[in-house]
């Protein structure tokens, strides 16, 4: 039998709940993922991922979670309630400016 040694980490909830949702239609454990994490570690020297701050181009409305949606929302709401309002050519005009698009 294998040598094994126990891994206890604390996590959000949701988190848990939704990566073990996955893994489960993946017919993966959460045993079985932890331990694909780590022989990617030890593979590669490091995380089996990059890490890097979230680039600064804007986010698609589909790939926005609800919070972060209502939270852009709430935002314009506040910007046309102030008089600040734009043009489609100004949005535009900025987007280009900002992030080449």
């Amino acid at each position: 039998m294998v040598n094994t040694t126990a891994v206890y980490a604390r996590i959000d909830t949701d988190l848990k709940e939704s990566a073990e949702g996955i893994l489960s239609q993946l017919g993966i454990t959460p045993s079985s993922a932890i331990q694909m994490l780590y022989s990617q570690i030890v593979l590669r020297g490091g995380m089996p991922f990059d890490l890097r701050l979230p680039s600064k181009k804007p986010v698609a409305v589909g790939a926005m979670t609800k919070a972060q949606l209502d939270a852009e929302l709430t935002k314009g709401m506040a910007s046309i309630e102030s008089g600040r309002t734009y043009t489609v050519d100004e949005v535009d005009e900025e987007m280009h400016k900002r992030y080449g698009i």
